[in-house]
């Protein structure tokens, strides 16, 4: 066999494709990060034609190279809530208005075994937007956010995602500090609000991009 490593990551993201399915999300694979792009821009972008875009916080998104193409995009409504020119008033004005776009895009936490997106927030415009408002959303999801059951995606956002969220934003917290969760009581605190979505509704309303590389946190 000329690539295992490629090989076992198609299999477990072919896994994750059905048992997604199973649970009414519309699910692509992309084998790398430039394929994810021209997927949403050439396929599902004009399948949905969005009148307006906006997103949550994402790593995957940037890394993508998608945030860099869709807030210059033209024909649109875009929400840009990462714009550094505004205050922080008007960061969360935009996020509220963004729960009403025809297009939500964000990544995820983590994708359990049986097809469960996990995700803790620290505002909750992303999670919010994922459970309700947005017509369509949009989720880009690395290989590395598979894990096997709720434990597993507990394990990895609690001890990994949220301490490198904080230190990714300057938050002042614990774990910030010291890489390790401390259950912390900070004005800064990211970690305030869970979901687990078990199924898309309406059917297909949430659609994933698996990209069979390691992106964001």
């Amino acid at each position: 066999m000329q690539d295992p490593i490629t090989q076992f990551w198609n299999l477990r993201l072919e896994f994750a494709k059905a048992t997604l399915e199973r649970n009414n999300f519309e699910v692509h694979i992309a084998p790398d990060r430039e394929a994810a792009t021209t997927l949403v821009t050439e396929t599902l972008l004009p399948a949905i034609a969005p009148g307006s875009i906006s997103w949550g916080g994402s790593k995957t998104f940037v890394e993508t190279g998608l945030y860099a193409q869709l807030k210059a995009a033209s024909g649109v409504t875009v929400l840009d809530t990462y714009d550094p020119a505004l205050t922080d008033d008007e960061k969360l004005e935009r996020r509220r208005q963004s729960l009403l776009v025809d297009l939500f895009v964000t990544g995820t936490n983590a994708i359990t075994a049986n097809g469960h997106l996990v995700n803790l927030d620290m505002i909750g415009n992303r999670i919010a937007a994922l459970t309700f408002g947005p017509r369509n959303v949009l989720v880009l999801a690395g290989r590395n956010k598979l894990v096997a059951d709720l434990e597993g995606a507990w394990e990895r956002i609690k001890a990994y995602a949220a301490p490198v969220n904080s230190m990714r934003l300057e938050k002042k917290t614990p774990c910030a500090a010291t890489g390790v969760c401390q259950d912390c009581k900070s004005p800064q605190r990211i970690c305030n609000t869970w979901t687990i979505t078990e199924k898309s509704f309406p059917p297909g309303r949430v659609r994933i991009v698996l990209i069979n590389e390691a992106l964001g946190f």
